[in-house]
């Protein structure tokens, strides 16, 4: 492996787990931050969803930016931005300037997602691809996993303050690898589609502040009329893209059933995990009056689980095909998640560990095997887009499963008892799972899917 793949796995790898691990830290230690601003702790939730919205806004237009102006260019410049304002989150002295430096870090890191797997996957050819499984699964669901942990050690022993200054000396090191070991890539020029950027910046911002509003409020009219605006938007927004000469998103992009297909897969089994993981730690918290450190130890073991499935997933997919070592960890996942529903958390903490593991040892061979094949036809001039796409879809993927779990849960707890409401929103975690085995059936077969032919 040349010194620039190596660099570029580096700087791939460390700034995606900063921003990946970023979006569950904070979820631990909101309690700590209401008392220390001497607020109520539902006034915290502008935390995230600030986030969750500026993520939103500056997501679509990454794939353009990196095209426009060199991916190295755009990629740094983010990660410097991020850094910044992860100094401004950790300095705040009130709620109002922590939400406004969350502002300025879900713009950059909302650009730091897609354009740093544009960088990657133009630097290796489909063929070397499987091979870059241990640098996936890190951020794309061990960073997440482990968010919680961190956030309850650092809370609980240091300052909820450290869960964003952490982020600063590892900033400064990521932009002096990318500024001296990377080189710039060939850009491609093309207008700027105005009015389709206008157009998915309400539609996506408000789809997700619906998600995000269902997760802490459950049901509402507010979700109602939101989900509406966003979903309308982003019709438009499709219709528009359709006949634009020169589109935010390619939309011959789903004329690639591989690309299509895996994207919905991701999409499904991003929104399970992060259900999962929602819910778990709540549930557990609840019968046994666990701390959030407490609970994040038994989580903890699920990472260790995508860890051992990034080793795995090269052998296992050469030993029996990708295509059904993705399908083989959804139906796996599918079936450790109900024997946890069974179980529930009054079972022995060891077993909940090892079942934990399981579901990151699964699991991480779907989501892993499905974003190191989606983009086996798509060419260096579409990779921006395609990326962009991709992460737009697991952005909502991951907010449709928090808030499908959080609205289950508060219509059950009408009719359940709390851990029986808890079993059932977990249920609807498994519904997601079903529904990527379900899109798994689009690819043709087994040779299609190694080989890179059109399916």
């Amino acid at each position: 492996m040349k010194a620039q793949q190596r660099a570029i796995i580096a700087l791939y790898v460390v700034s995606m787990f900063m921003v990946s691990m970023d979006g569950t830290i904070v979820n631990v230690i909101l309690p700590a931050i209401a008392e220390d601003f001497a607020v109520q702790e539902k006034e915290t939730n502008g935390i995230n969803i600030a986030y969750l919205v500026s993520v939103a806004i500056s997501l679509p237009i990454a794939g353009y930016l990196s095209n426009r102006f060199g991916v190295k260019k755009i990629l740094l410049s983010a990660i410097a931005l991020f850094t910044l304002a992860s100094l401004a989150c950790g300095l705040a002295s009130s709620l109002a300037e922590l939400i406004a430096a969350r502002i300025l870090q879900g713009l950059s890191g909302g650009i730091i997602t897609p354009v740093g797997m544009a960088l990657l996957f133009r630097t290796f050819p489909p063929e070397e691809r499987k091979n870059l499984a241990r640098s996936l699964v890190l951020p794309i669901a061990f960073a997440p996993a482990i968010g919680p942990l961190v956030g309850g050690v650092l809370s609980e022993y240091i300052s909820w303050h450290w869960a964003f200054l952490i982020n600063v000396p590892i900033g400064i090191v990521i932009v002096m690898i990318g500024v001296w070991s990377v080189k710039e890539f060939e850009r491609f020029q093309s207008p700027f589609d105005l009015k389709g950027y206008l157009i998915i910046s309400i539609g996506l911002p408000t789809l997700m502040s619906a998600l995000s509003t269902a997760a802490s409020e459950g049901f509402t009219w507010k979700f109602v009329l939101f989900s509406l605006l966003g979903v309308l938007s982003l019709f438009m927004f499709y219709r528009h893209e359709l006949t634009c000469n020169s589109p935010l998103i390619d939309m011959s992009l789903w004329e690639d059933r591989l690309f299509s297909s895996l994207s919905f897969v991701a999409m499904s089994s991003m929104g399970a995990l992060m259900g999962m993981l929602y819910l778990f730690p709540l549930m557990y918290q609840l019968t046994y009056s666990a701390s959030p450190l407490e609970s994040s130890l038994i989580t903890f073991t699920e990472a260790l689980g995508l860890m051992a499935a990034s080793r795995l997933l090269p052998k296992t997919s050469r030993r029996i095909g990708m295509k059904t070592a993705i399908q083989g960890g959804l139906v796996g996942t599918i079936a450790i998640f109900s024997l946890i529903i069974l179980l529930g958390p009054a079972a022995n903490p060891w077993v909940l560990r090892f079942l934990m593991f399981g579901i990151g040892l699964f699991l991480g061979h779907a989501v892993v095997g499905s974003q190191v094949s989606a983009f086996n036809h798509v060419t260096s001039e579409q990779m921006g887009k395609a990326t962009t796409l991709y992460n737009m879809m697991n952005r909502v993927g991951a907010a449709v499963g928090i808030a499908v779990s959080a609205i289950i849960l508060s219509f059950s707890s009408y009719y359940l008892d709390e851990q029986l409401a808890y079993k059932m929103a977990l249920s609807g975690t498994v519904s997601l799972l079903g529904a990527a085995v379900i899109f798994t059936l689009m690819l043709k077969t087994e040779l299609t899917l190694l080989q890179g032919e059109n399916t």
